[in-house]
C-alpha cells in the first residue's frame, strides 16, 4: 500500500512525464467538491475535463459500477450482450435519425472512428476542421487539431486536413468541395478558448454540407450530456449531424465513448474497425445509471440555470484584466490580458480549482450539480485574485 507521504514522489519517479502536474495530492470527491491527503476541500471547476457532470462519487453510478462488477466485466461486440443492448437502444431513442451506435473508451478514438466511417462511407479524401479546434491526441484526431503545439513535434501527419476559421462561413464555403469526406466541428469550441459557434454559422454549416455531400462530424466529447443546458449543444440549434462523437461524461465519469451515426453514413461493413474494450458490460452500466441521474435530476436545464447565474456573476467581476465572458450553460470562459497560469495557481490557494483554454483564458467546467452557494464562492475568489 503507497503511504500518503510518497504519492508525489513516486508519481514523478514512474510517471511518463507527459502531464505538467500540480502540487496536490487527491484523494476523495463528493459532488462538485474535491479533497487532497491533507483534508482540504476545493470546489471542482475543472470536472475531470468535463468527465464529472454528475459530481464526484454519484451513489447511482458508484451502485451501477459495483453490481455490474460482480456480474459480467468484459464482453466483446463478437458476442451480444444485455448491457450493451439497452443502452445502444436508450441512445438511439434519445436522438431520433442518429440510431446507429460504436462504442469505444474515449474521445479521442470516437473521432478516430467519425473520421474513418467518413471516409469510408464517401470515398473522399479531404476533411475540414477549424482554427482553434481540438479534437484529441491520436495521430487523426491530432490531423483535425488545429494548435500548433499539440502538431508540432508529430508532423507530417495524415493528409487531407485543412483548417478555416471558425464561425466565418464564407470561408468554409470556399473550402468545402466535392473531395470532402468531411466537415468536423465543435459547436463549442473548448480547449481553443470557450468560443460558441453562431446559429447562423453552424446552420450554415450544415447547409453546405448537404449541398455538396459532405458529412457533418459534431465533436461533442466535452460539450454533451448536459454541460450546456441541453443534453446536447447541437440541439440549441437545431442541426442535424451526420455524425455524433460524445465521451467524457457519457457513463459518468468511467472511461467511455461513441459515435452515433444515421443513414447519411453508407452502411458499414465488418471488420473495418473495432475496439476491444468498446461497449464492455461494465461502462454500459454505468452509462445507464448516469442517463438515469440526467433525467432524474434533471442536469441539463440545472446547467442552463446555474450556468445563466455564473456567467451573470461573473460579469459583475468589474477588473481591468478581464477582456470578456463566454460560454454556455456550465461550461464558461473568462479571457484575460495576461497569460493565466499564475491566476489558476493563485485560485487554487483559495481552494478553487479551473482550467485554461489557450494562454489567456480561464475555463470553468463544474459538475453540473454545483451549488449556487459554491459558485458564489468561485465568483468571490475570482473578484479577489482578478483585482489584486
Amino acid at each position: 500500500m503507497v503511504e500518503l507521504t510518497d504519492v508525489k514522489e513516486i508519481e514523478n519517479q514512474y510517471a511518463s512525464g507527459v502531464y505538467a502536474k500540480r502540487n496536490i495530492t487527491i484523494v476523495r470527491g463528493q459532488g462538485a467538491l474535491l479533497y487532497d491527503d491533507q483534508g482540504t476541500e476545493y470546489i471542482d471547476c475543472v470536472g475531470g475535463q468535463g468527465t464529472a457532470n454528475l459530481g464526484h462519487a454519484h451513489p447511482k453510478v458508484a451502485q451501477a459500477i459495483s453490481q455490474q462488477a460482480q456480474t459480467l466485466i468484459s464482453c466483446p461486440e463478437l458476442f451480444y450482450n444485455d448491457q450493451r443492448a439497452a443502452l445502444m437502444s436508450r441512445l438511439g431513442q434519445l436522438l431520433p435519425g442518429l440510431e446507429r451506435v460504436f462504442l469505444c473508451n474515449s474521445g479521442t478514438e470516437a473521432v478516430e472512428a467519425a473520421l474513418k466511417f467518413a471516409r469510408f462511407g464517401t470515398g473522399r479524401p479531404r476533411y475540414i476542421a477549424s482554427m482553434r479546434g481540438f479534437h484529441g491526441r491520436t495521430m487523426g484526431a491530432l490531423s483535425a487539431t488545429w494548435e500548433k503545439k499539440y502538431r508540432g513535434p508529430f508532423e507530417p501527419l495524415i493528409q487531407g486536413f485543412s483548417h478555416v476559421p471558425y464561425n466565418n462561413l464564407e470561408a468554409l464555403d470556399g473550402a468545402l468541395d466535392d473531395q470532402t469526406a468531411a466537415l468536423i466541428l465543435e459547436v463549442v469550441q473548448g480547449e481553443g478558448g470557450v468560443y460558441p459557434g453562431s446559429a447562423e454559422y453552424l446552420n450554415g454549416a450544415q447547409r453546405l454540407c448537404r449541398e455538396r455531400g459532405a458529412l457533418l462530424i459534431i465533436d461533442e466529447v466535452q460539450t454533451g450530456f448536459g454541460r450546456t443546458g441541453k443534453l446536447f449543444a447541437h440541439q440549441h440549434f437545431n442541426i442535424q449531424p451526420d455524425l455524433l462523437c460524445v465521451a467524457k461524461s457519457i457513463a459518468g465519469g468511467f472511461p467511455m465513448g461513441a459515435v452515433l451515426f444515421g443513414q447519411r453514413v453508407p452502411a458499414l461493413q465488418p471488420g473495418i474497425h473495432g475496439s476491444t474494450f468498446g461497449g464492455n458490460p461494465l461502462a454500459c452500466a454505468a452509462a445507464l445509471a448516469a442517463l438515469d441521474v440526467q433525467e432524474q435530476e434533471h442536469l441539463p436545464e440545472r446547467a442552463a440555470e446555474m450556468g445563466a447565474y455564473f456567467k451573470e456573476q461573473l460579469e459583475e467581476i468589474h477588473s481591468p484584466l478581464i477582456r470578456e465572458v463566454r460560454g454556455l450553460g456550465l461550461m464558461l470562459g473568462i479571457e484575460i490580458k495576461q497569460k493565466v497560469a499564475p491566476y489558476l495557481a493563485a485560485l487554487m490557494e483559495r481552494h478553487v480549482l479551473a482550467l485554461p483554454a489557450g494562454l489567456t483564458v480561464i475555463r470553468l467546467l463544474p459538475p453540473l450539480v454545483i451549488s449556487r452557494e459554491q459558485i458564489d464562492r468561485v465568483v468571490a475568489a475570482l473578484r479577489e485574485v482578478l483585482s489584486a
